[in-house]
């Protein structure tokens, strides 16, 4: 995985907002933190058009939010390998910096969409309502990882 998350996440500083992003094939799941980076919550699943659309989008929300750094969910295979869906999301934070210039950490989110469909299901929340909630909840998830390993919380 090239560079540990530490690593890459030094370039956040000590404070400020961060994004979590979950990129699918047809969506984008955003997820926001708290400046103290305490807590990350769902923002908004952003349907996926062309490039362009997209970043522009992100760089709204990020002025929106006073945003200092993206942490990106890294779709990894189950032994640890990057398979295609990785190889999009590498390439989807290769281009961001043409609209977004903010610092982007790779989070390993294998199984971060499964254990957020299992939490809305056990909150007995519709399938219907699910599909809409799923991507920036699993951005959610990813951001809460990433900011609990920066507190030194998280293994």
């Amino acid at each position: 995985m090239r560079e540990p998350f530490e690593q890459q996440a030094a370039a956040f500083g000590a404070s400020g907002a961060l994004f979590g992003l979950d990129l699918g094939e047809k969506t984008v799941g955003v997820a926001v933190c708290d400046p103290a980076r305490r807590v990350a919550t769902p923002v908004e699943t952003i349907r996926r058009t062309k490039f362009a659309a997209d970043a522009a989008r992100l760089a709204a929300l990020a002025a929106e939010r006073t945003i200092v750094g993206i942490v990106m969910g890294l779709p990894l295979n189950m032994d640890g390998t990057e398979g295609p869906s990785a190889q999009r999301a590498r390439a989807f934070a290769r281009n961001l910096p043409r609209v977004l210039a903010l610092p982007i950490a790779f989070w390993d989110e294998r199984l971060s969409t499964a254990a957020m469909e299992r939490e809305l299901i056990a909150l007995d929340t519709s399938r219907a309502r699910r599909a809409e909630q799923i991507d920036a909840a699993a951005a959610s998830f990813i951001l809460q990882g990433a900011i609990d390993r920066l507190r030194g919380l998280a293994p």
